[in-house]
């Protein structure tokens, strides 16, 4: 260790996990199997299902997507070049932008919205157990009922997997990031086997046919499939814009970042776009062989006699969803909680944080339906999306790519990441503008058409707000100490 690398941990804005990272061993093959993880999860599916219910053409649907993939892959290998060059996460990259104490405000906000998800995800997982723990038992239907027996909405059976779900992942959080890195190596890819199992099930069911038609979807004019398509593509990023804004938490550990994009591209817009391919035909073959469009994997998963099939879809299901739960939310929520206060909170302890406040979220109350999912999506995206922006208009913008590292562990009030007391109010106004903006398309009738588009008003107005205000401070500046 560094004599550089020891100021930095003994700082109070650092401490062993906020520190720069002094081994970097992760290959493209990790960040491939991290988008396998992020995206093969039933949160992933029932999302991507979901776009498919909207009545718009497959087509529309598909475009979106796909636009919506190839811009979090533009993002990710941005946001991913000062983590990987300075080995520092994302609560620690963001003091260049809202200053040395301002960044709790970021970090704080992405860190509750990760608990959210965390929650959200947790459910999910979870859900698939209960269904299983039915068709395993069905005298134990009564206890499913959270009227009869259950609390805050939730069943007895549905409380039970909620925990041991809870449990786990906590189990494989605490061991660290070597631990999390070797379980999604084989999560994230297990699914594809279970769905392609799945759909070869469904194909021998139908004797081989697939019919697109099954879909909700209609003629519409080239004006409404634009804005269809729109929609899918803000939506989806809103899905992915928390893993977008703590991409850096991850590729700190890349070798390189030719590892870091290599891997980005296999994992984003090739494994993405094939993984919608195999949602899509497994809705399609779902409602021509068992009656109706179903759009939890779970569920399609129970509806067959098999028990077998049961075990091990459930089991891969779950497995999938806890990798992309630890890695995308556990991992960045405890980065996020730590930075608040370093010296007191640690990594493991704001990871417990992060887990705790995922059951008092009760998230089951979040992603239940259709509607709510996409609600969901743009309140979440709303408040992410503008730290995004802001974090890469100051980075490639205001700071030219170039960050004094040790100065964002520094409370040297003679720091360039100082401004005043420690916050940068150009930045922290830029995000309430844009917060603001984005809480008003959201909830105004009268803008209701631009709901949807709430993720890319939110970054597109973060970064133009920091931009504008850095850019008259800079002219402020000049003007004084031409005046002087």
């Amino acid at each position: 260790m560094t004599q550089a690398h020891m100021n930095m941990l003994s700082g109070p804005l650092s401490n062993e996990d906020l520190a720069p990272v002094a081994e970097r061993h992760w290959g493209w093959r990790d960040y491939l199997f991290l988008w396998m993880s992020n995206v093969h999860s039933v949160a992933g599916y029932m999302t991507i299902g979901s776009f498919f219910m909207m009545g718009l053409p497959v087509g529309t649907v598909l475009s979106g997507l796909l636009a919506a993939v190839i811009i979090v892959h533009v993002l990710c290998n941005l946001v991913a070049l000062p983590s990987q060059r300075a080995g520092a996460p994302f609560p620690v990259i963001i003091r260049g932008a809202f200053g040395v104490y301002g960044a709790v405000i970021p970090a704080l906000v992405r860190g509750i919205i990760a608990v959210g998800w965390y929650g959200i995800q947790t459910w999910l997982a979870s859900n698939a157990i209960v269904l299983l723990i039915l068709h395993m038992v069905p005298d134990a239907m009564n206890y499913a009922d959270f009227h009869h027996h259950g609390a805050l909405g939730l069943s007895m059976i549905g409380w039970g997997a909620f925990v041991f779900v809870w449990l786990f992942q906590i189990a494989v959080f605490w061991r660290g990031m070597e631990a999390i890195r070797h379980f999604i190596d084989w999560a994230g890819p297990a699914i594809y086997v279970v769905i392609l199992g799945l759909d070869i099930a469904l194909l021998f069911r139908t004797h081989g046919s697939i019919h697109f038609e099954v879909l909700p979807q209609g003629n519409v004019s080239w004006s409404v499939a634009l804005a269809g398509a729109m929609s899918v593509t803000s939506l989806t990023l809103a899905y992915f814009s928390p893993i977008i804004l703590n991409f850096g938490d991850f590729a700190r550990y890349g070798t390189g970042m030719g590892a870091v994009r290599r891997g980005n591209f296999w994992g984003l817009p090739v494994n993405f776009m094939a993984f919608v391919l195999l949602v899509l035909t497994t809705i399609v073959l779902a409602r021509s062989a068992l009656g109706k469009l179903i759009l939890d994997p779970a569920e399609t998963i129970m509806l067959f006699d098999s028990q077998t099939i049961m075990l091990v879809g459930t089991v891969t299901l779950v497995a999938a969803t806890i990798g992309i739960n630890i890695s995308a939310n556990f991992v960045s929520a405890a980065f996020d909680f730590s930075n608040i206060a370093p010296s007191a909170i640690s990594w493991r302890k704001g990871g417990l944080i992060a887990s705790i406040g995922a059951v008092l979220l009760t998230p089951w109350n979040l992603y239940a339906h259709p509607e709510l999912i996409h609600l969901t999506l743009d309140i979440l995206g709303l408040f992410i999306a503008p730290v995004t922006g802001i974090l890469l208009i100051d980075y490639y913008h205001v700071q030219k790519t170039r960050l004094d590292l040790d100065a964002l562990y520094s409370i040297d009030p003679k720091g360039p990441y100082w401004y005043r007391k420690g916050i940068n109010p150009r930045a922290v106004c830029a995000l309430c503008l844009s917060v603001a903006l984005g809480l008003i398309v959201v909830f105004l009738p009268a803008l209701r058409w631009a709901q949807n588009y709430a993720w890319i008003i939110g970054f597109l107005s973060g970064g133009f707000f920091h931009f504008m205000l850095s850019s008259l401070s800079v002219r402020a500046g000049k003007a004084v100490s031409q005046g002087s």
